[in-house]
């Protein structure tokens, strides 16, 4: 069951925003892999992951829609060793976090267990644009059914 959040009349085109607040509450509560997130500058962030133990062959980055997934999958390597106490499992992950839009991927990399992803967001432009007002000619605006104005026809009753 969804509560809609975005109810009034004046919220027009939010309904993309109801879909991406929906699905971060699906994101997985596990604290695995732990992370950071740092503004590096004015419209840098970067995102950190420790993952140690995982190579760059056991990890996948994708971004799908607006959505940056990070998994992680080692290989069980332990055949022909006898391990007296195993405390560093081989486990795998799925870490997702949901971007808004704009929000670019510029790259990764791992350094000694540290997953980094930097990402940029754009700036917000000012936009203001003025917006002509005209008069119901013929041809100059839509009627409140969709309908383009055309000719006017008017009909008059057959004389005889």
């Amino acid at each position: 069951m969804t509560t809609r959040m975005f109810t009034s009349p004046l919220f027009l085109g939010f309904d993309h925003l109801e879909q991406m607040l929906e699905r971060a509450s699906k994101t997985s509560s596990d604290g695995y892999p732990p992370y950071n997130i740092e503004q590096i500058s004015s419209t840098g962030l970067r995102i950190t992951l420790a993952v140690a133990g995982f190579t760059m062959d056991d990890l996948q980055i994708t971004q799908e829609d607006n959505q940056l997934v990070i998994r992680g999958r080692q290989t069980d390597d332990s055949q022909g060793r006898i391990f007296l106490h195993r405390g560093i499992a081989a486990r795998q992950f799925q870490r997702s976090f949901v971007l808004a839009e704009g929000i670019e991927v510029r790259g990764a990399w791992l350094d000694s267990g540290l997953l980094h992803i930097d990402l940029a967001k754009p700036q917000p432009e000012v936009r203001v644009k003025t917006i002509p007002i005209t008069r119901n000619s013929v041809g100059s605006a839509l009627r409140p059914n969709g309908a383009e104005n055309g000719p006017v026809v008017e009909s008059r009753p057959e004389q005889g």
